[in-house]
């Protein structure tokens, strides 16, 4: 992917996804030099040329950027292309982050925009593509010590699929503010400042999403 060819070129994004175990070791040599700096700080100094503040600012934001990617793109592997492109766009836009909203919105707001121009660009993906949401959420223990009677389990497969399939066709706006909301956890004060748009607007995005997928699932109530 070119993106991501382009991210990797840049030495600051190298391993930018290492394990937890990798990244915990380089969070703990960097915080002698950036101790507990808030973001707007970090940001100042990679505007002045750091990189090594920019590097800190992908270890804090690299998981959350992954998981809003992935609950558009449902892959992984393009949710982490994706998060990455963000974060290359985010370098590349770094000079004119002016301070008036929080960096956090300010990114988010990247990341959400990379996903729909994604979106935008792709097909619909293949039906019969695995929802990993719902694996995320069972631990493999218990996926393993208390399988589902194979009735539910073709249940819980259909029902999966038609969730994804709905969520891929709602309106790019009610798709956006439903991720953030049921997938991310934010609250609608939060969506509204990424989205740019009044908390209003906001729970209305939000009825009609889950309005559209109570019709789709219908049929398995």
């Amino acid at each position: 992917m070119r993106s991501l060819a382009a991210v990797e070129s840049l030495g600051i994004f190298r391993g930018s996804f290492r394990s937890s175990s990798a990244a915990s070791k380089i969070t703990g040599a960097r915080e002698s030099r950036l101790p507990k700096s808030a973001d707007e700080e970090l940001v100042a100094l990679a505007q002045a040329g750091d990189r090594g503040a920019f590097e800190e600012l992908i270890e804090r934001h690299k998981h959350k950027a992954y998981h809003i990617a992935f609950g558009f793109a449902r892959n992984r592997e393009e949710a982490k292309d994706l998060s990455q492109e963000a974060f290359l766009k985010a370098f590349a836009y770094l000079k004119k982050f002016d301070g008036r909203s929080s960096f956090y919105t300010w990114f988010y707001r990247i990341v959400v925009n990379v996903c729909l121009d994604h979106k935008r660009r792709s097909k619909r993906r293949a039906a019969d593509e695995f929802d990993e949401t719902s694996e995320s959420r069972i631990e493999p223990s218990h996926q393993m010590n208390n399988p589902l009677p194979l009735d539910q389990q073709v249940l819980a497969g259909q029902i999966s699929l038609r969730v994804k399939t709905a969520l891929q066709t709602l309106p790019a706006k009610q798709r956006t503010a439903f991720v953030l909301k049921n997938h991310q956890g934010l609250s609608i004060k939060e969506i509204a400042e990424m989205m740019d748009t009044a908390e209003g607007t906001v729970k209305v995005h939000l009825h009609r999403a889950v309005t559209a997928l109570r019709r789709s699932l219908a049929e398995f109530a």
